[in-house]
């Protein structure tokens, strides 16, 4: 018998010319893509840790305005006269106010308390349109209290008590140079 040797020979691949660095092109595209992604999910990431700096920051000078207003508050129940001005820091009648509703007066010399990295400024206004006050029910702001009326047959109704009104008004410089307004109104006894 005869032994034929059978050799299989193998012929070189051929490599397709426009499939060549297909792999190395979708590889490059999905990285740049993820690199991106990545990009754009670090950027998400500051501006929340920005977000809530900033309000931690807007919540710290809230805290601090408490200080000047209750500082106001307590300086205006002091007042010798509601009639005149006080320094620089009262008015007995409301003042010019820019398109804001902020007072126009020098911030610079008004009074300030210093509360950690805050510096808080105040000033107070009568809400009266004159001075001196002479019928406060039509000149000034006032807060009228309900009474009770006497259920005797005959007897006069009373007029209520007057509070008056005065707004005071909060500036407060803190880091960064970031400014906040706070205004609010109180009342102070009855006449």
């Amino acid at each position: 018998m005869s032994s034929r040797t059978s050799r299989r020979c193998r012929q070189p691949r051929r490599i397709d010319t426009p499939r060549r660095g297909v792999t190395i092109l979708v590889v490059l595209i999905l990285m740049s893509v993820m690199v991106l992604g990545g990009m754009a999910l670090a950027r998400v990431t500051e501006i929340g840790t920005l977000a809530t700096g900033n309000n931690a920051a807007r919540e710290a000078s809230l805290q601090a305005s408490e200080v000047g207003i209750n500082t106001a508050f307590a300086a205006t129940q002091a007042l010798a006269s509601e009639e005149t001005n006080s320094g620089n820091w009262y008015w007995a009648t409301t003042q010019a106010a820019d398109a804001n509703g902020m007072p126009n007066v020098s911030w610079g010399s008004a009074p300030e308390v210093v509360v950690g990295p805050y510096s808080v400024r105040y000033i107070v206004e009568r809400l009266c349109s004159v001075a001196p006050v002479t019928d406060t029910l039509r000149q000034c702001l006032v807060r009228q209290v309900p009474q009770t009326n006497s259920s005797r047959v005959g007897a006069e109704a009373v007029d209520p008590p007057n509070t008056r009104q005065f707004r005071i008004t909060v500036r407060i410089l803190g880091p960064k140079d970031a400014e906040t307004w706070v205004q609010t109104l109180v009342s102070k006894g009855s006449s």
